[in-house]
């Protein structure tokens, strides 16, 4: 095995099928995509952990969509990290960025309030599925009120899917040689048997709840469906993180005694879709006025962008000659 090649597995999405529990899912492993992200901001740890958890988040719900399809995750909360923007570009592309106030950070830090949902706080959260062509955009949001990012794709999928879902979610420094790099994995399971009448919840009022009913308790689940999540329950970080771990390992490990069949694995990597070209196109929406505003004391325009951290130096007459050609 060539040492220096990346571990097997990694920094793909891996399609499975439990038939024996009717669970459909898919298990992720990020290596070098989610590190050469976070490593290109130089993001604080606690911050790098949320770019990573949103990062493997996205990258397990995106693997879904066609080839030309796109999907963005999006924060707006009141907490330190207050905005974090994923972007998953099919067939396996993304990109990050994150705003965090480094003065609250701090005090988040020295309060050890350092949790995703913690440094997030409350706010909301976006899901935005484009898949392209003549199909319609959808979003699905859901309140931050201080919860993790598997609570809330919990939640989301409860109030926009209405799929029985459950999602493990694990970030982390790989050590070794002096050197450390960021890791993140995933493990997402839906429950979609061929009868609906097995997905359906009970939704009674409490008010009108049978006596010696306690709501507290949730609704009746197929036994199947509670198989399921007790094995992806006993999942641990360590297990989503290891390199050595092939995703097929890790998934006969939890599935075995029913029988799991894998498919197609989907690769990821880290893709901006800036350019140049896009940059012109941008600029020249501006008026010859703002465009001249932005001009710095070397005469040329100075962009970076907030997801790659590229630098673009624009000559000023390249925009005016694109802005007359359009």
């Amino acid at each position: 095995m060539d040492m220096a090649a990346p571990p097997a597995g990694d920094d793909r999405v891996l399609p499975f099928a439990v038939e024996g529990l009717d669970v459909r899912g898919r298990v992720a492993s990020l290596g070098t995509s989610v590190d050469t992200i976070i490593a290109r901001h130089d993001y604080p740890p606690p911050v790098s952990r949320v770019v990573g958890e949103a990062l493997v988040l996205t990258a397990l719900l995106g693997s879904a969509l066609k080839l030309d399809g796109r999907f963005q995750l999006q924060t707006r909360s009141d907490g330190p990290v207050d905005m974090v923007i994923v972007d998953f570009d099919a067939p396996g592309r993304l990109r990050a960025c994150a705003r965090f106030d480094a003065a609250r950070l701090e005090a988040a830090i020295a309060a050890r309030a350092t949790a995703t949902g913690d440094l997030i706080g409350h706010g909301h959260l976006a899901l935005t599925i484009d898949q392209g062509g003549d199909m319609n955009r959808y979003q699905g949001v859901v309140a931050l009120e201080g919860q993790s990012f598997e609570e809330a794709a919990h939640q989301y999928f409860r109030q926009s899917e209405q799929i029985p879902t459950l999602v493990r979610l694990a970030v982390g420094e790989a050590m070794g040689g002096g050197d450390h790099a960021w890791r993140a994995g995933g493990l997402m399971v839906q429950f979609l048997p061929r009868s609906v009448e097995r997905m359906r919840r009970p939704d009674l009022d409490p008010g009108d709840a049978p006596e010696g009913h306690n709501p507290a308790a949730g609704p009746d689940e197929d036994d199947a469906w509670v198989e399921a999540k007790l094995l992806v329950s006993t999942v641990e970080d360590h297990e989503l993180l290891d390199p050595t771990l092939t995703r097929e390992q890790l998934l006969y490990r939890l599935f075995h005694e029913r029988g799991v069949r894998v498919f197609q694995p989907q690769a990821v990597e880290e893709s901006c879709r800036c350019s140049s070209h896009r940059i012109l196109a941008m600029l020249k929406r501006f008026s010859p006025e703002d465009r001249a505003d932005m001009v710095g004391d070397n005469g040329r325009i100075g962009i970076t962008c907030e997801f790659c951290s590229r630098h673009y130096d624009i000559d000023p007459a390249d925009v005016a000659e694109e802005a007359d050609a359009g």
